[in-house]
């Protein structure tokens, strides 16, 4: 490992010219102590390392030096996958090779190319959690990023609605959703009949038999462990398309109603932000506006007190015409807050 990092040491030197030891000890995640005694380790070795002092100093390397010491480790290699994604690789425990990776890359470039790299990583940058809400904590994520790797059976207690379970697990892959991880897992039992939502939330494969593949939220595991015994992935299974498979399976789970809504212009603009993919195929419904410019649309929705919760976020700028039920529950809603409001 320490060798690795100096020569991540060097090549910083090398890609970006005289850094402070607070910087290279930021980008190496180690602290400046450890900083100071690679750089005089690489002194020691014949690298032309120069410290310079002052307000404006910092370490940088005697000019015209560079190294083509540049190869690259499987891990290293592998998290080139996640170079727009930081703060994902840094959850997988993968931060420090990501940075590795990226600095073996730009020293292997020619120097126009690794000028236009390091333009595009100044201007763009991926953030995946949704705005105002905090990710989960995963403390448990880089062991179940391993085991996912190493094809190893994980022995896991998990938080579910109904209370913790203790499961064993066969990990086949990890997704990140909006910001919150999940691992996609076969059982080493059956769990439950046919149909039933995975403990992550999303619905099971029908026919769901021993060994279902299912969802797992990863902030909701409360202990996991690798005993070491490996496990054989199941034939044919492809992460992405099981997860676009979940994903349509939850939605058809979960909006079995359709409301008839009216909608103001301003509602028109929230519908999808508030309702997702659901609002963009209720306004491709929409007919056409009325003197006051508001129009109707058939909208999907979820049961019960959910649409009720969710049709009250548009507020006065719509109008839920049926069915009567939803339109009842809507109108002793808002009779209930008036008056306690009142």
């Amino acid at each position: 490992m320490r060798a690795d990092r100096l020569l991540s040491l060097l090549l910083l030197l090398q890609n970006r010219g005289r850094m402070t030891a607070p910087e290279l000890a930021a980008e190496l995640e180690v602290s400046v102590r450890t900083v100071y005694r690679d750089v005089e380790a690489l002194g020691a070795s014949g690298i032309p390392v120069h410290a310079d002092r002052g307000p404006a100093g910092g370490f940088r390397l005697v000019d015209g030096y560079r190294t083509r010491l540049t190869g690259l480790t499987d891990v290293q290699a592998g998290s080139l996958f996640l170079a727009g994604a930081p703060g994902p690789a840094r959850d997988l425990g993968l931060g420090a090779d990501l940075t590795a990776a990226q600095l073996k890359l730009e020293a292997a470039l020619p120097a126009e190319l690794a000028v236009r790299a390091r333009r595009i990583q100044q201007r763009f940058h991926l953030d995946a959690p949704a705005w105002f809400r905090d990710a989960d904590p995963v403390p448990h994520l880089a062991q179940i990023a391993e085991a996912v790797w190493e094809q190893r059976i994980l022995k896991t207690h998990y938080r579910r609605w109904s209370g913790a379970v203790h499961r064993a697990l066969w990990p086949l892959g990890l997704v990140l959703k909006g910001g919150i991880w999940y691992l996609v897992a076969r059982a080493a039992e059956a769990e439950a009949a046919a149909g039933e939502a995975g403990a992550g939330g999303l619905p099971t494969a029908p026919g769901n038999t021993e060994g279902a593949v299912r969802t797992y939220r990863v902030g909701r595991f409360l202990a996991v462990d690798t005993p070491g015994e490996r496990f054989e992935r199941p034939e044919g299974f492809e992460l992405a398309a099981y997860w676009e498979e979940s994903a349509r399976r939850l939605e058809a789970a979960t909006r079995r109603q359709t409301a008839s809504v009216r909608l103001s212009p301003r509602a028109r603009r929230l519908l999808p932000m508030w309702f997702g993919a659901a609002g963009v195929r209720a306004l491709a419904t929409a007919g056409p506006p009325d003197a006051e410019g508001w129009v109707g649309v058939e909208l999907a929705v979820e049961s019960g007190s959910v649409a009720v919760g969710d049709l009250l976020r548009l507020g006065a700028e719509a109008e839920v015409l049926g069915p009567p039920e939803l339109r009842r529950a809507l109108a002793d809603t808002v009779a209930e807050l008036a008056g306690r409001y009142r």
